[in-house]
Formats: structure tokens, sequence, C-alpha cells
């Protein structure tokens, strides 16, 4: 067996990022660039009216101009202020030839078409976005490496820009094994349990804004197994399996990782819940066998394959880590690290009842992951412990 930090180090240099695809600016919303984007054109491309007032050349300004026409914001005219004259315009219009400075109109009185302007501090270029203010042609708007939230997507639609390379979703199927395992909702037959695992991945992989591509199930026979795991390889770039990864007379997803060229990484982490991970690779595909109990799947989900898309797609999909103290004693035996479900109330951490690896009860409620050491055996109210919060 092998360590948690040695784990997660076999991880971090066994899977490489997916190669870049060219998607609409729509289509590629939360994903990373996979390229500089540089502008194309200067933004603003005119002169543009940062308030709504009116235009005139500074080097004429006088006690009274004369109001000569407007200009509306998307105008297109060809207009021209003459000395002694100014233009009611709106903001985001082209600020007219033969103007240079635009006086807010709530600093200005109007008496028979004539403009009394009453700021003191009005300058020179004031309230006008010169061309090329926000960016110029040529510069670099976004570089790689950049994650698409809401605001670079409205700026590179400012820009112009309608395509872009990004990084992809990671394509993730989901293979369920266990012939014990029944479709919610249908009745259960004795030694039968309701299927849960494949609800809890999904909404895990929603919450990182992920989708599912399939979900397989496969009985405990290997050749199916096999035969499933291989279409998974062919169609994913990430397969989880569940169940089947321990040492049992069904436990095949070792023997079929091996019978479909996967290279395994490592097997058996020392850790509680979840110690019989598998963490495999074929080329650039990836391929994690998860316990089968609910309890270590999530947990094991959220501590390494999390870790596993965070370097598919370059995104920060990883548990965010907090160091807090705890409320609660604990005590744990020696040689394996604890990943309990807790409640953090943003100042200290409560270890949770029901921590078996069976019982999903106490995750429901559980706002966090609580880290207790390898080596370490007992805890103490107010000691420091690191725990990693879960996305809501």
């Amino acid at each position: 067996m092998i360590s948690v930090n040695e784990a997660k180090h076999i991880i971090s240099t066994n899977v490489t990022a997916l190669h870049p695809v060219t998607l609409s600016l729509l289509q590629a919303r939360g994903k990373v660039l996979a390229a500089d984007v540089f502008a194309t054109i200067d933004i603003p491309a005119f002169p543009q009216s940062a308030m709504d007032g009116y235009a005139f050349a500074f080097d004429h300004l006088q006690k009274e101009l004369i109001i000569d026409g407007e200009m509306a914001a998307g105008s297109s005219s060809t207009v021209e202020v003459a000395a002694g004259k100014a233009i009611r315009i709106f903001t985001g219009a082209p600020v007219p030839a033969g103007a240079d400075t635009v006086v807010m109109q709530e600093k200005v009185k109007t008496v028979n078409g004539r403009l009394i302007i009453e700021d003191e501090q009005l300058q020179r270029n004031s309230n006008v976005r010169s061309i090329g203010s926000e960016i110029k042609a040529g510069e670099l708007a976004l570089p790689k490496g950049s994650l698409l939230t809401a605001a670079a997507m409205g700026f590179l639609a400012g820009i112009g820009i309608t395509e872009i390379s990004v990084i992809p979703d990671t394509a993730i199927s989901i293979i369920l094994t266990g012939n014990e395992l029944q479709e919610p909702g249908k009745p259960l037959a004795y030694g039968q349990v309701y299927e849960s695992n494949s609800f809890g991945l999904t909404a895990a992989l929603e919450s990182l804004h992920l989708p599912v591509h399939r979900i397989y199930k496969a009985e405990d026979d290997l050749e199916v197994l096999t035969a499933i795991l291989q279409q998974a390889l062919n169609e994913s770039d990430l397969v989880l399996l569940t169940g089947g990864v321990s040492v049992g007379d069904y436990d095949f997803v070792l023997q079929a990782a091996n019978k479909c060229g996967v290279q395994q990484q490592f097997h058996k982490i020392k850790q509680r819940p979840g110690k019989p991970l598998f963490f495999g690779t074929k080329n650039e595909k990836v391929i994690f066998g998860l316990p089968g109990n609910p309890s270590s799947v999530l947990t094991c989900f959220y501590e390494y394959v999390t870790e596993a898309l965070s370097l598919q797609t370059k995104r920060p999909l990883q548990l965010k880590t907090v160091q807090t103290v705890l409320t609660k004693d604990c005590k744990k035996a020696a040689g394996l690290t604890h990943f309990q479900k807790a409640y953090y109330n943003g100042e200290t951490v409560l270890p949770l009842a029901a921590q078996e690896s069976y019982k999903l009860n106490s995750f429901a409620t559980a706002n966090c992951l609580l880290q207790l050491d390898e080596e370490k055996e007992e805890y103490k109210v107010n000691d420091p412990v690191t725990i990693h919060l879960l996305p809501v």
C-alpha cells in the first residue's frame, strides 16, 4: 500500500491535459483557453461618449453654446460640431468630428436652445473614451490558461471573438458492477440493494460542470466487464468503475483492466474509507476503480478523481483546503489516513457520526472531509486540523 501523498503524486505525474478543440464562444463557457487570444480591432473603435450630455470642442468653450442636433448610440452620422456649438449626445455614441469633450447633463442648463455649462472641473477630453482605450488591435486580450468566466465571455464577445481554442470537458463514463444492485423505484429482492453510486457521482460531476457521457451496468462476470470497459475506454477520457476492486471471488476490475491493456499505477492506499482504490492509465486514458461502498466512492472521487479531472481540463476542480480546529476529541489507529465526514461552521469543525463506509446519511449533511493524518492516533478539542470543503 502507498500513502495518500504518494497516490496524489502518482496521479499528478500520469495525467495530462486533453487536446485542445475549437468551439464557439457560447460553447466554451467555463473552460480554459488553450491559446492566447489577441484583439483584432481597437475597442472602442471610435471616440465614444461615456455619459449622457453634450459634446463640444474644449478650445471653443464659451459661456453659452448653441445646441445643434444630437448623436445617439449606434449612430453612423458624419455630423461635425462647429465652433460655438454643442451637440446632444448619449452614452456609447460616437463623439462627432470637431468635438473632444463631453459635459454630463447633470451639470448644464438649457435655455432657448442654448447650453450653459456649470462644471468648473471640466477638462479637455472629459467623459470621452479614446480609440483603443480598452484594448488596441494586436494586443493580448486573454492569455492561454485563462478560465472563461462570465466576465471573460463578455469581454471576448465585446472584441468580436466568435470561436476560440479551449481545453474541452472530460468525456466520462461510469461502470457500475455488482449483481446485487437494483434500480431505485423497483422492488428489492432478498439480498439486493438500491444502486446509489451513479446518482452520487453524476451529481458530484455536475457540481463541477462536467457531464457524464454514459453509465454502464456490468454483471459480475469477467468477460462481460472486460467488454464493457473496453467500450468505455474507446468512448471516454476517464472511466470510473464502482465496486469489484477488492480481492473477492467476484471482484474482476483488476483483471478486466489488465485484459484491456490498462497499466496499473497503484492499487490500495493507506486510508479509510477507500483503501482498495485502483488507478490506471492506457495511453492518455484514465481509469479509477472505486470501492463499492457509497461513502468510499464519494470520498475517493473528491480526494483523487478531482485531481485527475483538474489536470485533464486545467480547471481548479480540487477541493478547497482550510486549516481549522476540532470541537470534538477523535481517536484512530495509526497507519491509515482517515477522511471523516464533518461539518465546518466557518470557524471550527465537528466530526459527524456514522463514519462507516457503507453509510451515506452523515455524508448527506457534511460540508467537508476532515483529514486525520496517517501516524497520529489521538486528536483533542482545539487541535489544528486540515479539512477539504465539499462543493455545494
